[in-house]
């Protein structure tokens, strides 16, 4: 069986996205429940040189489906736009990011292999191809950010456990 470049990024990308989303919801019902203020939890980071709880979710969706559209743009740029501020915006960032995700055939994705890709930041430029920035880059930047968003949740006492990191596993059948 050859494992296909959509098989390896888009499903896992929608998986684990559905996964942020429970997070933001646990962490709002969580806030509600310990009448705790929103803002504590989203501006919550994990040591004082890490970006907030916000910006890591937001990055799951910028290493996802930002990284698809850098692909076919042929440059991806650090997004630089603050992230949400709210729990309500962060949902929508993760249900936006998904429903276009899941609309994005398999074929347009296959069609990357082998494409040039450019990542830059300031005057920093990286090249790859379309297959290696998404699978050396963009998968290992979008798994930290998901990792960190849930830690964070941990760290702050959201009772969370490995399944509410994992989401809704693709089964057999």
């Amino acid at each position: 069986m050859t494992l296909s470049l959509y098989a390896a990024t888009i499903p896992s990308y929608c998986q684990i996205l559905g996964a942020v989303s429970g997070l933001v919801r646990k962490a709002q019902a969580f806030c509600a429940e310990k009448e705790i203020d929103p803002a504590e939890i989203i501006q919550a980071r994990l040591a004082p040189d890490m970006l907030p709880f916000a910006y890591q979710v937001k990055s799951t969706a910028v290493h996802s489906l930002g990284a698809i559209e850098g692909v076919r743009k042929g440059v991806f740029f650090p997004d630089r736009t603050p992230p949400p501020e709210t729990f309500a915006a962060l949902e929508a960032r993760i249900t936006e990011t998904i429903s276009a995700l899941e609309s994005i055939a398999p074929a347009e994705v296959e069609s990357f292999i082998g494409r040039d890709m450019r990542f830059e930041v300031s005057s920093r430029r990286l090249d790859f191809t379309a297959e290696q920035f998404l699978l050396s880059f963009s998968q290992p930047n979008f798994y930290f950010h998901a990792t960190t968003a849930y830690d964070i949740l941990r760290w702050k006492g959201v009772p969370l456990g490995k399944r509410d990191f994992m989401g809704k596993l693709r089964l057999k059948g």
